[in-house]
């Protein structure tokens, strides 16, 4: 077995922000698995948010060396970027070796088109307004978290009075702002907030009923975190980046379900070889927000096909 492992950029159409920052491009770290003839593949994000870097994340990965197994990357890496690539890299390797698709390696039912939301970047009011008119997504997820934030709400329902809309202020509000503002958001239809506060400061919600349900994203990574988040948050954000791939993943979408929690399964900005796993593991989610690729200037080919707001399961040469 032969590990390699690379950094790779791809620009992001215009500008991506949220709360805590903007970038223009997406820069992954993918690792390549070879032996036996078959190649396997995974790309991950670094986080900064999470103490990440590309350099630090591609020399953890170069410090296991080769040979290692899946079975044993639970133990020697921490849920991140890192265990990620080289997780989803071993999933694609097995598939590739053993000619199983990794639906069925994985024990899931037979993929299906889905459904993703689109993210509309945190802008003025008025330029969110612009791009949810000009758009057909039947989900819009709105990066919000400044001021202004009940405005850009009601520009892009009248913008949009069809879609349905999902909002991420990404730890950005304090509780007397979600507190002053739900009942408002609910009434423009927003179906869902993500990580309104700081985890830090999650315990500020026990106790209260928001009108519209919360989902852990930045406070929730693996399945060990469910147990704290009951009565915090109705739903949980799953992404593969966190939860270090896959084989965390899948437990943490079944633990989520078993314990009462509504699943979103959710993304970085990346290309289509981060999203393609997630793709299979977003069939158990009530909520999927896989539109990375859609926000790049150019995925990498083969990538993932999309028909507007439909997400198509993997073709084998690009994952699984």
């Amino acid at each position: 077995m032969k590990v390699r492992v690379s950094r790779q950029s791809f620009p992001i159409r215009g500008t991506f922000r949220l709360s805590r920052g903007a970038k223009t491009a997406a820069e992954v770290v993918v690792v390549e698995i070879a032996e036996g003839g078959a190649v396997g593949r995974g790309e991950a994000v670094p986080y900064k948010r999470y103490g990440e870097t590309v350099d630090g994340v591609i020399a953890a990965i170069a410090a296991l060396g080769d040979g290692v197994e899946r079975s044993a990357l639970q133990r020697l890496l921490p849920p991140g970027a890192a265990r990620n690539a080289l997780d989803c890299a071993l999933w694609d390797l097995e598939a590739k070796r053993t000619g199983r698709p990794a639906w069925k390696l994985a024990g899931l039912p037979p993929p299906r088109p889905l459904t993703t939301a689109y993210t509309l970047s945190l802008d003025s009011p008025a330029a969110m307004a612009a791009a949810a008119a000009g758009s057909s997504w039947p989900i819009l997820k709105l990066k919000l978290g400044a001021e202004g934030d009940l405005e850009r709400v009601l520009a892009v329902r009248q913008a949009a009075p069809a879609a349905r809309l999902w909002a991420d202020a990404n730890e950005a509000w304090s509780i007397d702002y979600l507190r002053r503002t739900a009942a408002d958001l609910a009434g423009l239809g927003v179906e869902l907030i993500e990580q309104p506060l700081p985890a830090a400061e999650d315990e500020a919600l026990r106790g209260w009923a928001c009108p519209v349900a919360l989902a852990a994203d930045e406070s929730f990574h693996i399945a060990a975190d469910l147990p704290r988040l009951q009565g915090l948050y109705q739903a949980v954000n799953v992404k593969l980046d966190k939860t270090g791939g896959l084989t965390e993943a899948l437990a943490a979408v079944a633990q989520a379900k078993a314990a009462g929690f509504a699943v979103m399964v959710g993304c970085m900005v990346a290309s289509s070889l981060a999203m393609a796993p997630a793709a299979l593991l977003a069939a158990a989610a009530g909520f999927v927000d896989l539109d990375g690729p859609l926000l790049l200037d150019g995925d990498r080919s083969p990538g993932l096909r999309y028909s507007g707001a439909v997400l198509y399961p993997p073709e084998a040469d690009l994952w699984g």
